[in-house]
Order: C-alpha cells, then structure tokens, then sequence
C-alpha cells in the first residue's frame, strides 16, 4: 500500500472509532491480517505525517507526545481540528468539505449525514431497493439545488450500502477479523449479496453522472465561490 493509502487507513479507523482512540497495529492489520508486523514501521511514519499536519494527536499514557521523542507503545486519536471538522455546518460552509476517498466523512458532514442516514437501509434486497431509490432521489435534489456536497453526500451513502452489505454478504456476523486480527472464516448471506448488488448498481450510475463529475473535477471551489459565513 501506498503511503497515502496507509494515512487513508489512519483517518477512516480513527473517524470510526471516535473519540476512543486507536493502536497503530490495529491499522496494520486492517490492511494486512497476515504480515502487518512488516507494516508498522509505514503506519507510525504516516501517523507522524499527519501528526505534523494536525489532522491526529500522539499519546502514551493518555498524554499527547511528539512521536519522534516516543518510545514504546503508542495510541492515535483525531486532532481537536478533526472535531471542529464535525462541528461545521457544510450547507453553511461548503468550501470546507472535503471530499475524500471513497466514503470517507460519510457520517461527520452535517446537516447531510442527518438528512440521509435515515434513508439507508440494506438489511434485505427489498430494504436495499427502497433505500436506493430514496437517496437516488436525495442525489436528484441536491443536484437540482446545485448542491455539490449533497450529491457527493447521498453517492458516499450508496457506496456505503454496498460495502456494508458486501461486508454481511462474506462474513454473516460483520465482523470481517476475529479478535485475534485474523481473517474470520467466511459465512455466506445471499440476502446480503442480493442488497450489495442493488447498491452497486446505483452507485455506478451517480459515479457517472455527468454533472456530479464535472463538479467533483472542479472541487474544492475557489475562494471567490466561497459561501458567505
């Protein structure tokens, strides 16, 4: 993985986990169950990469540290930054969304995450196709609107039903890793796969629409097409 995939790993573990905190080997194994021993080396460097850039704090004993100074076990957390992250209202704000890789930030931009996690469902293939349909629905306003971040909002919710479901699909429980860090045995639900298929479907199409891509091209705006606080 890249080092820029490793941060990613960074930030998503650590926005899922909010506000517990995260052990760097922890991150290792959600990128590689088997060797992520080899891994720790990348992860703490990124983790003082984004340490530097204030998107995450060091600690040892709950106290926050320079990582270049630490030795022995170590736990990351999101940056007092992250949270004001949360705090923002991005109808208010949009020049400060951020856009991320793939569903990133999907439940931390309000007031978007309130309007939409209430339509997202893919318990079964029926839950799923009415899910679909509200927020390829939710998509089409925000489009009408001009809404950039409502339209990326309600695309991260579709891609989201399919990797949950997907998920489900594999492993019955959810859980993907034991409690040892190893890959849990695979135990099929093809009502799971069936709901995961449904989202894809969707998901694809808003990928390719043409307005959301030119918006998404065009993204971040500039200063000037900033909203007005």
């Amino acid at each position: 993985m890249t080092p820029r995939g490793i941060e990613l790993a960074i930030m998503k573990l650590l926005e899922q986990r909010q506000p517990r905190t995260v052990c760097p080997s922890e991150v290792a194994r959600r990128i590689d169950p088997e060797d992520w021993r080899e891994l720790m080396p990348a992860v703490r460097e990124a983790a003082g990469r984004l340490s530097k850039r204030g998107r995450l704090d060091v600690l040892q004993k709950g106290k926050k540290v320079q990582l270049s100074g630490a030795r022995g076990p170590i736990r990351l957390k999101l940056a007092a930054g992250a949270d004001a992250y949360r705090r923002t209202d991005f109808r208010l704000h949009p020049e400060r969304y951020r856009v991320g890789r793939g569903e990133q930030g999907v439940l931390t931009a309000e007031p978007y995450k309130s309007e939409l996690l209430p339509l997202w469902r893919f318990k079964t293939e029926a839950d799923a196709k009415a899910s679909a349909q509200a927020l390829q629905a939710a998509f089409a306003r925000y489009k009408k609107q001009g809404d950039f971040v409502g339209m990326d909002m309600a695309r991260k919710f579709v891609q989201m039903g399919f990797t949950r479901a997907r998920r489900y699909a594999n492993h019955r429980s959810g859980r993907k890793y034991d409690e040892s860090g190893a890959v849990a045995p695979r135990d099929a639900d093809p009502e799971k796969a069936r709901a995961a298929a449904v989202f894809y479907r969707l998901w694809q199409k808003l990928e390719s629409d043409a307005r959301y891509c030119a918006a998404r091209a065009a993204w971040p705006p500039r200063p000037s097409a900033s909203s007005a606080p």
